[in-house]
């Protein structure tokens, strides 16, 4: 009497390719923040104080060389 339907697959489809496509950003993301913290540890950023103080000293040299002309 009743014959059952053909399900149609492509909701099942979209919902795999949107998961592995967040599979794949969420990898990219994942290892992109580990070799950044594994970057950090092997060569850590400059402190701010020697910043400023290299900072401080190219201007004393610009207003030294300024001032004498």
């Amino acid at each position: 009497m009743n014959d059952p339907r053909k399900k149609n697959p492509t909701l099942g489809i979209a919902v795999l390719i949107v998961v592995v496509v967040l599979l794949v950003l969420a990898t990219i993301l994942y290892n992109a923040i580990t070799e950044r913290r594994e970057y950090e540890r092997e060569n850590p950023p400059e402190s701010v104080a020697s910043a400023a103080s290299a900072a401080a000293a190219a201007v004393n040299a610009v207003k030294g060389a300024a001032s004498s002309q």
